[in-house]
């Protein structure tokens, strides 16, 4: 097998469908939403604390190295590089493929009850 095979399969085995990942988290994970706070107030998974993409690296510290992580985003992509360098700095790090989208397809909860999957506001003016 190429390196670049087993590199694949690994990146794989820690791409979470959302019935795996529901197993991680009842088996004590942390779990870390990357998105907007806007995004994060409109529907959560329960327990999960949300730290912005751009801020995971100045928070790093406030995630436990020694607990699997599961990191979430509306569609997997942002949360896929999240675990991508956690994993890759030392973390046991995850991502919930297809992201909280992915999670309420498949008819699972989230927070509010009344919680919903919105996409991120567009950037503003000020941040060009």
């Amino acid at each position: 097998m190429s390196d670049e095979t087993e590199t694949t399969e690994a990146a794989d085995a820690h791409e979470l469908s959302p019935s795996a990942a529901a197993e991680l988290i009842e088996a004590g994970a942390d779990l870390i939403d990357v998105r907007q706070p806007s995004e994060f107030e409109a529907g959560r998974l329960s327990g999960a604390r949300n730290i912005e993409l751009n801020e995971l690296s100045a928070r790093s510290g406030a995630i436990d190295r020694k607990r699997p992580v599961l990191f979430i985003c509306r569609s997997g992509n942002r949360s896929g590089m999240a675990a991508d360098a956690f994993r890759e700095a030392g973390w046991d790090a995850h991502n919930l493929a297809g992201g909280i989208e992915a999670w309420v397809a498949e008819g699972r909860p989230v927070d509010p009850a009344d919680g919903k999957v919105i996409s991120p506001p567009p950037p503003s003016a000020d941040a060009a």
